[in-house]
């Protein structure tokens, strides 16, 4: 009776988990498109550096004031050594997905996110020469093709948010091989993580979003009608860009490895839903294909991964040195949404 009740709630807290980050997930993204596109507050730079801020903020109050998290110690040297390149990536990351987010729809976006993986192997094996299976490549099919046919079909194709979230599954795979040889030793967890790079990344974002959109973003507030009640959604969304942090810490503690990877790829379905519901861009059928393709994909490809951590290297494999770590995702490709 006890291990019947435990697991009910073993399955309720994982639901639970896996839905809140659905939520925050899916309405930042929704807030972020909504700010461009019906606030007409065009400046991603901006909007990032907001939510940048916020997210400092918040992982200050969570780790320093109520202390819901210890805190991970960081030598001041590995600061700038260590922290500094990481944040700069991550950097990069968060403002290519706003870019994009600009200018294509989101259910356009969200798919070619999901080419993280084939980014992701595709440098590992280039750079760090570092050997995979067969069954690995085999699974990036689909989802290679499924991105081809998305961008082929798609009916609100624009070329410059194409090449940002193209360019932003790049930075997510370096920022991803990144941090298992830049943070080996520190067990970072999303809060801590957010803690000391959201700060450096508000720098180095600070002065190009004054010089690129400063002036714009001064004439935006000379001539939009409802500049207070716009800028209470703009910085709630920077609110729940933090939350999101939060939940994915949550949700990487309630799920197994399986749930997290298939509940990452039926988030996209879902945020794709949500977002055609809400702006109503068009969506032929092939367009459609193509997104399903690449989420079946990315869910395989995560399956495979699994089966294949579960296995003893056959006889024979090439072993990476330790400098040339096993750079596997940390946890999991989707956790990208990190803000």
């Amino acid at each position: 009776m006890e291990e019947s009740v435990i697991f009910q709630w073993s399955v309720f807290r994982s639901l639970l988990a896996i839905l809140q980050w659905w939520g925050f997930n899916v309405t930042v993204i929704i807030m972020n498109k909504w700010i461009f596109q019906k606030l007409d507050f065009k400046f991603p730079l901006t909007v990032s550096c907001i939510h940048f801020i916020c997210s400092s903020i918040g992982a200050y109050v969570v780790i320093k004031v109520l202390k819901i998290k210890p805190l991970i110690v960081v030598e001041p040297e590995d600061r700038w050594r260590r922290i500094f390149p990481m944040s700069f990536v991550f950097c990069i990351n968060i403002v290519l997905g706003n870019v994009s987010l600009r200018f294509i729809p989101v259910s356009f976006m969200q798919t070619i996110k999901s080419f993280t993986p084939a980014t992701t192997v595709v440098l590992q094996w280039l750079v760090w020469r570092k050997y995979f299976d067969w069954r690995i490549w085999a699974s990036l099919v689909p989802i290679v093709g499924g991105i081809l046919l998305t961008s082929v079909t798609e009916l609100s194709f624009n070329m410059f948010g194409f090449c940002a979230a193209l360019f932003g599954c790049l930075a997510t795979s370096t920022k991803t091989i990144l941090a298992e040889s830049l943070l080996h030793g520190y067990k970072f967890d999303s809060i801590n993580t957010v803690y000391y790079m959201a700060p450096l990344a508000t720098m180095i974002l600070g002065l190009p979003a004054i010089l690129v959109e400063g002036s714009g973003v001064i004439n935006w507030f000379y001539t939009h009608e409802a500049v207070w009640s716009s800028l209470i959604i703009i910085l709630s969304s920077g609110l729940l860009a933090f939350c999101l942090n939060f939940s994915i810490f949550y949700v990487i503690h309630s799920t197994t490895a399986v749930t997290f990877n298939v509940a990452g790829n039926l988030k996209v379905a879902f945020a794709v839903l949500i977002s055609w519901m809400i702006f109503r861009n068009p969506i032929s059928v092939m367009n459609a294909v193509g997104c399903a393709i690449t989420l079946v994909g990315c869910t395989f490809y995560g399956y495979v991964r699994h089966l294949l951590s579960q296995q003893p290297p056959p006889p024979g494999t090439p072993k990476t040195p330790r400098n040339r770590m096993e750079l596997l995702p940390l946890v999991n490709d989707k956790l990208d949404d990190k803000v």
